[in-house]
């Protein structure tokens, strides 16, 4: 049996196939192959033979049968196709029967997909939405679909958002999505990162990867409260969000973070960072689309089992943090990656293609880095994968929290630019002063401002 001769059968529309598919009614492989090769259903096929096969026990059986019932464009089987909606058990075949409706494009279908959109699967509303925008400038067509940017899945929002509403969001562009402003290329600003971005436009940025501070864990970062705390990385990713281009990503690196007992009388507390963090983070508009695992040496970091290892007793059990998360955000939007990919010119794009070995799964293992000023300092290595995985040649990348600037020398050892914002003189005076073979803070394309100085140089 090949397809070839599945094709011969059907062309020859003598009940041949039908012949076929009864002789295979209980060999499960051969019946699947048979309905899956059919392929397309010519004008005056005897379908009636399919009917026979919609109760079959099979549950792929059945969605075949539908999928080759589409083909036929008969109004004669929207009646079927809603029997099949109403009755059988399957959520499979329910949604293929709804798909199959909507490809006739048929106004006979209207009433029964308007109907459909009031089902509890959110997948069968999104195929009943799909069949009636083939409709769409009808206006209680039109009506009834926007109503639906309230309905409570977010996949049917986001189809509605899409189809409705996206124009709307996207309408005023200053620069093409590969470009960036000059004023923002190779620049670091000693100030408030809030303050800075106020300066900064809409659809600034390529991609920004950060390591937000310590929750009082360190000197550098106190604060009166934990949800101060997040309030702050709040607002700092919100304006992100709002100078990130389209489609682009957010990679944030976190990790729960242990504030010291003041006394032997009190307790420790661990704070889930990460994890408040990620619900604020999509709230704004920030797509989750992966978490990687940042794994170290268990000799790097602070010995949490020692005790344990001494007493043995349940309850008094704290492994080694040897782990970091990089959550990997995207910037909601309608358009799919290839969108972002066919922005770049040819030339763009195969400069940028990752030739090297790369990580192919979620687990990196990569050696913290010690400083003698900063005390949590980004690895090249890390900054290193990231740039080149979630951006081309020439990007703009950010960091709110440039610390010793490690994002920045990397982006520019990888041909792309960078913007970067510090608070703390120290580090801003340390970037200031590095002398590496390839520095980026020796170049003459490399701007060191106060607040006040880059306020300056956007005029």
């Amino acid at each position: 049996m090949t397809k070839e001769y599945i094709k011969h059968l059907k062309l020859q529309n003598n009940g041949s196939l039908s012949k076929l598919v009864n002789e295979n009614l209980s060999n499960l492989g051969n019946l699947t192959f048979i309905l899956e090769n059919i392929g397309h259903i010519q004008k005056g096929f005897d379908y009636s033979w399919l009917l026979g096969l919609i109760h079959y026990e099979n549950e792929a059986v059945r969605v075949l049968v539908i999928k080759n019932l589409g083909k036929v464009q008969s109004t004669d089987l929207i009646q079927v196709f809603y029997n099949i909606i109403n009755k059988d058990k399957s959520t499979l075949v329910k949604r293929e029967a709804v798909s199959a409706l909507g490809r006739m494009r048929n106004e006979q279908t209207k009433d029964i997909l308007l109907k459909l959109l009031e089902d509890t699967d959110p997948k069968i509303v999104c195929q009943a939405i799909r069949g009636l925008l083939v409709f769409k400038g009808n206006t209680e067509i039109d009506n009834r679909l926007k109503n639906l940017i309230n309905h409570e899945n977010e996949i049917v929002k986001a189809l509605i958002k899409k189809e409705y509403f996206a124009s709307a969001l996207y309408k005023s562009k200053k620069l093409n999505h590969t470009e960036s402003y000059d004023f923002l290329k190779n620049v670091i600003v000693h100030a408030d990162v809030l303050e800075a971005l106020k300066y900064v436009p809409e659809d600034s940025i390529h991609l920004t990867f950060t390591s937000p501070p310590y929750y009082n864990a360190r000197d550098y970062s106190i604060y009166p409260s934990y949800d101060a705390y997040l309030q702050f990385l709040s607002d700092v990713f919100k304006e992100t969000h709002r100078i990130t281009k389209e489609g682009r990503f957010l990679i944030v690196n976190t990790s729960p973070v242990i504030v010291p007992r003041i006394s032997r009388a009190h307790a420790s507390k661990r704070y889930p960072i990460p994890f408040d963090l990620h619900t604020i983070l999509v709230k704004q508009g920030w797509e989750y689309i992966d978490d990687i695992i940042w794994e170290k040496p268990e000799y790097s970091v602070k010995n949490r089992v020692g005790g344990f290892q001494q007493h043995r007793k349940p309850l008094g059990y704290k492994p080694n943090t040897i782990t970091e998360y990089l959550f990997v955000y995207r910037k909601q939007t309608d358009k799919l990656l290839d969108w972002n990919m066919h922005q770049y010119e040819k030339d763009i794009v195969e400069k940028s293609k990752v030739l090297d070995d790369f990580e192919t799964n979620n687990i990196w293992k990569i050696c913290p880095r010690s400083d003698k000023v900063h005390p949590a300092v980004f690895p090249s290595e890390l900054c290193k994968r990231v740039i080149q995985y979630y951006s081309y040649v020439g990007d703009l990348v950010f960091d709110p929290f440039a610390g010793s600037g490690t994002m920045g020398y990397t982006a520019k050892k990888m041909n792309r630019f960078f913007f970067l914002t510090e608070k703390d003189e120290k580090y801003f005076e340390y970037m200031k002063s590095y002398k590496r073979e390839i520095s980026l803070f020796e170049t003459e394309n490399t701007k060191f401002y106060t607040l006040e100085q880059f306020k300056e140089s956007i005029k």
